[in-house]
């Protein structure tokens, strides 16, 4: 096996995010949702679609926050 460590950025990234709750990324994710849809509705074609990108990201980061706080970083 080797042995692998987290770089001094990474560390720092996950000693942030571990601050903020996982609950924050899923809302956000919903909140981006809602704001895309109703920007689709207002005829707002391209800043719904803007706004509707965000949700995957926001899931990922959600994810990987969890990861973070219950296997650790090393």
């Amino acid at each position: 096996m080797s042995n692998h460590s987290e770089g001094k950025t990474a560390k720092s990234i996950e000693q942030q995010t571990a601050r903020i709750p996982s609950d924050v990324y899923l809302w956000t994710a919903v909140a981006a949702m809602v704001t895309s849809l109703t920007l689709k509705i207002c005829k707002q074609d391209h800043r719904a679609l803007f706004i509707g990108q965000w949700v995957a990201p926001l899931l990922l980061f959600g994810v990987y926050n969890k990861i973070v706080k219950t296997e650790g970083s090393d």
